[in-house]
């Protein structure tokens, strides 16, 4: 073999190890390039899902913020509106209170509902009924019976030092615990109580019978 035919094998084989490790730098390099392309592919969806996940975050803190702001409108709302309606009960209630003590039947079942806790609450003996004009007393035997004209309607039966007090005044008198059953009413679904029905003696409710 002669020296050029060596010299051109080993150029062949230097050639063919050159290219050899060009491949596999090229495919080392691909590869690589693939792997970042992968992680940067892993890493925008993570962070697309991370930003979705916030947003929905974002987005339903947003509406339970509405939602309660919402609530404590409606709530505020209802209780001005539950104000103005005990306020304007308050103010018709003197006059309701009267036109029952005007209307005969209801008149008449004020005094025995009056004359049922008397019995309860006072001692037998001489009850004297002090009572608003427009009654001449029937339905109370043989009790004594005055007139007092600065009752505006009702009743008081007096025995000694008790006293059993059904006139408006005295049934208005607790505020506060009329004030709750007028929010009572005023609350419940159903209709209110008949206008037209007597009071009931003190200690019940002023819109219906004794409780």
């Amino acid at each position: 073999m002669t020296l050029a035919v060596r010299t051109q094998a080993l150029l062949d084989l230097v050639e063919q190890e050159r290219e050899r490790q060009c491949s596999a730098l090229v495919a080392d390099a691909l590869a690589q390039a693939a792997a970042l392309r992968s992680a940067s592919r892993a890493q925008a969806r993570q962070r697309l899902h991370e930003a979705f996940a916030e947003e929905r975050a974002r987005t339903q803190a947003r509406r339970a913020a509405a939602a309660a702001e919402l609530q404590t409108r409606r709530r505020v709302h209802a209780q001005r509106h539950l104000a103005e309606r005990l306020a304007l009960a308050w103010q018709r209630l003197p006059q309701a209170l009267a036109e029952r003590w005007r209307d005969a039947d209801a008149r008449a079942a004020w005094v025995a509902a009056t004359l049922d806790s008397a019995r309860t609450a006072l001692a037998p003996g001489a009850w004297r009924v002090i009572h608003a004009p427009g009654w001449d007393g029937e339905g109370t035997g043989p009790l004594r019976c005055e007139v007092d004209e600065r009752i505006a309607a009702g009743l008081r039966i007096v025995a000694g030092g008790n006293v059993v007090d059904a006139t408006l005044q005295g049934l208005l008198a607790d505020r506060q615990e009329i004030g709750g059953r007028l929010v009572g009413l005023l609350q419940a679904p159903e209709e209110p109580a008949d206008p037209q029905c007597a009071p009931p003696a003190p200690g019940s409710d002023p819109a219906g019978g004794p409780t």
